[in-house]
């Protein structure tokens, strides 16, 4: 039986203990992406979206079984819950489906202003998160563009909605920086590093300034373990 609704593993784990992909790939051709090569795709097949088969029905149908009352289920980790030039009805149709089932949703996207649709179904009890890697944007060329997903995370914000951002991968340390210093809009940094690509950045005192940063402005945040690992390297 499909089941959409998942407990993640491995590095995934730090950011929800439940997700939800609501689409077969992602068109924001980011070069850093993961996924393709755990779906055993390639990049081009990738990037041949649409919603998977059945999926709303299904989640529907395993809300029913299953309960998932009280509980925050991720949107998404191997795709994005707002790709560019698809429909996305599906994201919002599976929305309300878990806030009618009593669950909450938290929210991961590079779409921009594509996702502030569906800020009316959202309340205190979920949260819409941004991925911000530098301020350039070129390393994902398909996906809206940071500043813009910095301006959706500050719409939601004012809306009562708890959002954060996740820093990783991280290519521009000093954009990170800023991020915490001026981003007072932002309830939860999760910071993480470069994976999977060669990085002339020192991770360990990367990790140090972000850190002495968020305690300095009082943010609220978590570094990830990869991270945390080079923080505790004293020759980092």
């Amino acid at each position: 039986m499909f089941r959409p609704i998942y407990e993640p593993r491995t590095r995934a784990k730090e950011y929800a203990d439940i997700a939800l992909n609501i689409y077969t790939g992602c068109n924001h051709g980011c070069i850093y992406c993961y996924a393709p090569n755990v779906l055993h795709k390639s990049h081009t097949d990738f990037e041949q979206v649409q919603p998977r088969k059945n999926i709303v029905e299904s989640v529907k149908s395993q809300l029913i079984r299953e309960d998932y009352a009280g509980k925050k289920i991720m949107l998404c980790f191997t795709c994005d819950p707002y790709p560019t030039g698809i429909d996305t009805t599906p994201t919002r149709e599976i929305i309300k489906a878990i806030k009618a089932a009593g669950a909450h949703v938290q929210i991961l996207t590079k779409g921009g202003a594509r996702a502030d649709r569906d800020f009316d179904l959202l309340d205190f009890k979920d949260s819409f998160g941004v991925t911000i890697s530098s301020f350039r944007g070129k390393e994902e060329p398909g996906a809206a563009h940071p500043w813009q997903r910095l301006n959706s995370l500050n719409c939601a914000h004012e809306l009562g909605i708890k959002t954060w951002v996740s820093c990783e991968p991280v290519f521009s340390v000093k954009n990170i920086y800023a991020l915490i210093t001026d981003a007072d809009f932002i309830d939860l940094y999760k910071i993480g590093k470069l994976n999977y690509m060669p990085s002339d950045i020192n991770w360990g005192e990367f990790g140090r300034e972000c850190e002495r940063l968020c305690k300095e402005y009082g943010r609220n945040y978590y570094i990830k373990e990869d991270l945390r690992k080079e923080m505790e390297n004293i020759n980092a």
